[in-house]
């Protein structure tokens, strides 16, 4: 079963707007875990999107920009983008990278393949971040939005329905 989960606005759209939802979706999926900011920088919370994917699926730029760190964390891949302005993505938990650290990237280029999610989920997932000067800020405030028609298909009308 898949979910579609809307995140809140939780910083104040002025903080936002460069972007205003133009930035393509990294994989496509369903998002299965919203934006959760944490109450302090080091507070518990979750700093970004889960969208699901198989492990493996290419991930994109969502926009241009130059890889400001690729490599692995405690034994896991990670991805940062700086895309100028005080503006960056991560991407977490990766199986493999595209980039190296100075890449300059555009739009759609692939970058990595996704990876299981995070440590211990049953459903593999990319977990995607955006940082706008160093704070982490909802993700779906900059993506376009979803493109559905290739997950809804539409059922045709039984005879004599008027």
């Amino acid at each position: 079963m898949l979910f579609l989960v809307a995140a809140a606005t939780l910083v104040p759209a002025a903080q936002a707007s460069a972007a205003g939802g133009r930035w393509l979706w990294p994989v496509t999926g369903p998002v299965i875990r919203a934006f959760d900011p944490p109450a302090s920088p080091y507070g518990s919370g979750h700093r970004g999107i889960d969208i699901a994917a198989p492990s493996g699926t290419v991930v994109v730029a969502p926009t241009a920009g130059t890889v400001a760190f690729a490599g692995a964390v405690g034994g896991y891949l990670f991805l940062t983008i700086d895309h100028g302005g005080g503006l960056s993505s991560t991407y977490s938990w990766v199986l493999g990278l595209s980039v190296r650290k100075g890449d300059v990237v555009t739009s759609g280029e692939p970058i990595a393949l996704s990876g299981g999610g995070h440590p211990g989920d049953t459903v593999p997932s990319l977990h995607f971040g955006v940082k706008l000067n160093g704070a982490y800020v909802d993700p779906m405030l900059y993506l376009r939005s979803a493109d559905l028609t290739s997950i809804i298909r539409l059922a045709p009308l039984p005879p004599g329905y008027p």
